[in-house]
């Protein structure tokens, strides 16, 4: 008798260097499987974090023992076959990473190159054909400069700009952060990083004199202000300082044996100059080298910030190791290690709290609006074991911010392998990744540049064919190589670009560029991050509840004595909410005796009684204290609404409780009311806090789906199935924790003055303030969307180059 079985086992026992489910070789050890006799079907199941190989076979066909053997040997096999190594170069532009794909692509034993504008390189090959050590060689060869991961850590924590490292597997296509920046003027690095006279801003400098030297020329011409030779000489010094990077890519890809449009466009301007249009040809590179060089800089601003994210961890940490103390560098940490975390300090990694208690700014990671309480775990072997399954208020992770207590926290993951490595990862994948409407346009010109110079010599002698003197030809000739160039899409389309971004631009929306444009006309759903989007992104105090025989007075009175001498925030946010309610001369009550209960509240002394303000777990240690079923309704009711609740005792008998909230901005409902009437067919929400505060703030602004508890790669997913479900998809969001999310939807849209750096560089739209008010107004957004639908057709090719 068969019978159905499954198998789990867990994907990184079976392949310990992929820590992503999106790898070749985890698509290999798939399909290896599903062709053994007696498996029905392999996939992959459980969470991002602890993802497992699960295998449906029949126990008839195949034992258990003999699956689980052959499993473990594929994973084996394919772990010492497929080696994987990541780079970092300065950024440079969309016709350079494709040249390099190239080059690196016919390197015998690479299987697959991924290269961005940004400088992220990926590269996959096959051990069996070339080693690593092999694959170094030939990419210097090549005139690619490699250096090993071990010295870009050296050389980043001196200061020194060097970025390129490598890893044995897994990652893909990711990057290794622990090294940032590159040496901008050797090599083929170099080169693309332009570097001159004037560094790294060369290129723009270039640009704009180009720019001078055509209005130059222009004006001599259009009043004759002095002879054609100096129209000419202007023209000229056009050609040069427009041309000068170009040329070089040019010839790069001639010998690459590509033609790309720097090609081409140095042969319009060539011909421009012939027919003596000196001054329209100067325009041709000067409009060229000017959308190169924003490109460049674009794109160098986004690495900046991705670095920047990268260093929000430390790089030192202070290690218990016996009774001694050492400072070490965070990269030499190993799991297991037991490192000591001082008042207001960062994180140096992901671990778990074992002596101490404090609270925990995790904004920069899971985005919460209030610092989470922390205590030590009961049972460290059982929790080194169980990391991913640890209870929040154990769990720490690197680049957060401890609170006011001293604490020591045991090392559950290395540096490289920290939540806040693998958002950098996340968001230099999503950078990795084209669009099928970019691989379009790629593979459409380099048909379309060989096309037309074959065109131009046609027409250049059809003279012998249709019996006309050479000259006629000749201007023929050109006049088509001028109209073919792509200026005359570069001159109309940023003419329409300019004015859909600048409509958006009066109203707060800042818009980059003519791709994200065009997709804001096709949205169908949108994701907003919760704290600071939605919301305000700080606590304020929404309800006061008082029982039976108490005022509303008292019970702030006697929680504003207690908390006006605390930092907590929600303390901060009592003592405020308080001071709205009340005059200043009703506030006169002092506290003294004051001990602070970590995690659960406060204990002091006003007016000769004992007073408690805090969570209600504070009160089960508290001998009689039992609360009142009318208080333990009122607080329910509150948690439900998604209040942090507080709840007070003065000596002998409850005053009431009071509510805590990050509160939704005004705007906020009106602003998903106007989304609503545009078309927008899915507004959900995708946070880091709990699912009831979630669920509560998604009611009340009118969300038609709320999602807590997520962590920056749960984001990412739920981004990811909203684009199966829905296609087109813009992720708001003003967190660090947002910028993966942010970069793997169709659209990232950032916060301006309350987002970060990273998520504002990772964004396609930034709103300029933090006002989410400036969506609501229908004509705004409304305008927007025209501008997008009109430029659809056009952009689909220019927003690619």
């Amino acid at each position: 008798m068969t019978t159905d079985q499954k198998l789990k086992l867990d994907l990184p026992v079976l392949l310990p260097d992929v820590p992503q489910v999106r790898d070749r070789c985890v698509d290999l050890l798939i399909s290896t499987l599903k062709g053994k006799p007696g498996v029905g079907d392999a996939h992959i199941s459980g969470t991002p974090e602890a993802p497992q190989l699960c295998v449906h076979y029949d126990s008839a066909a195949i034992s258990l023992s003999r699956l689980r053997e052959i499993a473990q040997a594929t994973g084996a096999k394919l772990t010492d076959e497929i080696g994987h190594l990541l780079l970092q170069s300065p950024p440079s532009h969309a016709r350079v990473a494709r040249r390099w794909e190239a080059e690196v692509r016919g390197v015998a034993g690479v299987l697959e190159v991924h290269a961005a504008p940004t400088g992220s390189v990926y590269i996959e090959f096959d051990r069996s054909k070339v080693s690593e050590e092999a694959l170094h060689g030939k990419l210097t060869a090549l005139g690619f400069n490699t250096v090993p991961v071990e010295q870009t850590k050296r050389a980043t924590s001196n200061g020194h700009q060097h970025g390129i490292g490598t890893h044995e597997h897994g990652d893909a296509p990711h990057q290794d952060h622990s090294h940032e920046g590159h040496d901008h003027a050797k090599g083929e690095s170099g080169e693309h990083s332009h570097g001159g006279v004037f560094g790294e801003k060369s290129e723009l400098v270039f640009a704009l004199l180009a720019g001078a030297a055509v209005l130059a020329s222009w004006a001599v011409e259009r009043w004759a202000l002095a002879s054609n030779a100096i129209v000419v000489g202007f023209a000229i010094a056009a050609y040069v300082f427009g041309g000068f990077f170009t040329v070089r890519e040019a010839i790069e890809n001639i010998r690459a044996k590509r033609f790309e449009i720097d090609t081409l466009m140095l042969v319009a301007a060539a011909g421009a100059a012939t027919l003596g249009k000196w001054t329209e040809g100067g325009l041709l590179l000067f409009l060229f080298s000017l959308g190169h060089s924003l490109e460049h800089y674009a794109m160098g601003r986004a690495r900046r910030a991705i670095e920047a994210l990268a260093k929000l961890a430390p790089e030192r940490a202070q290690v218990r190791r016996g009774d001694v103390i050492q400072e070490v560098d965070v990269a030499s940490l190993e799991v297991g290690d037991v490192v000591i975390v001082r008042p207001n300090e960062r994180f140096p990694a992901d671990g778990f709290v074992v002596v101490g208690e404090t609270s925990v700014d995790q904004a920069p990671v899971t985005g919460e609006s209030v610092p989470v309480e922390k205590r030590p775990v009961p049972d460290r072997e059982a929790a080194l074991q169980g990391f991913d399954k640890l209870a929040a208020q154990h769990r720490v992770f690197a680049g957060t911010i401890n609170g006011s207590g001293a604490i020591e926290v045991v090392v559950a993951r290395k540096a490289g392998e920290s939540t806040m490595a693998r958002v950098v990862r996340l968001v230099t994948e999503a950078e990795t990744q084209r669009s099928p409407t970019q691989n379009f346009t790629e593979k459409f010109e380099r048909i379309f540049v060989p096309l037309v110079l074959a065109l131009v010599v046609l027409l250049l002698f059809a003279g012998f064919v249709i019996d006309e003197p050479f000259s006629a030809s000749f201007y023929r000739a050109m006049a088509v190589l001028v109209a073919a160039s792509p200026c005359a899409l570069a001159i109309s389309v940023p003419s329409a670009v300019l004015s859909g971004v600048a409509r958006a631009g009066r109203g707060g929306v800042l818009v980059k560029g003519g791709g994200p444009l065009e997709n804001l006309g096709t949205l169908s759903a949108i994701a907003f991050d919760k704290t600071g989007t939605l919301t305000e992104g700080k606590p304020k105090l929404t309800e006061v509840r008082t029982v039976s025989g108490a005022s509303v007075r008292e019970l702030l009175e006697v929680a504003y004595a207690v908390e006006e001498h605390s930092d907590h925030p929600l303390a901060a946010a009592i003592v405020a909410g308080a001071k709205e309610r009340l005059s200043q001369e009703q506030i006169s009550r002092k506290a003294e005796q004051l001990q602070s209960i970590t995690g659960r509240g406060v204990r002091a002394r006003v007016d000769g009684a004992d007073v408690y303000v805090g969570k209600a777990a504070l009160f089960d240690e508290v001998p009689g204290a039992k609360a009142p079923a009318e208080l333990v309704q009122m607080n329910q009711e509150l948690m439900d609404k998604g209040c942090t609740t507080m709840l007070v005792r003065s000596g002998e008998r409850y005053l009431g409780v009071l509510g805590v909230m990050d509160t939704p901005r005004p705007v906020a409902k009106d602003v998903m009311a106007a989304l609503k009437s545009l078309g927008i067919e899915r507004l959900i929400m995708i946070s880091g806090d709990n699912q009831r505060v979630t669920d509560a703030v998604g009611k009340s602004v009118g969300l038609t789906e709320a999602r807590g508890d997520l962590m920056p790669e749960d984001k990412v997913a739920a981004i990811k199935q909203l684009r199966t479900q829905n296609g087109m998809v813009a992720m708001v969001g003003d967190g660090v924790n947002d910028a993966p999310a942010m970069a793997n939807a169709t659209v990232g849209i950032a916060m301006g003055a309350a987002g970060s750096d990273v998520a504002l560089e990772t964004a396609d739209v930034a709103l300029m303030g933090d006002d989410l008010g400036v969506w609501a107004a229908d004509a705004r957004w409304t305008g927007i969307r025209r501008w997008a639908s009109i430029l659809e057709p056009r952009l689909a090719i220019k927003s690619s180059r």
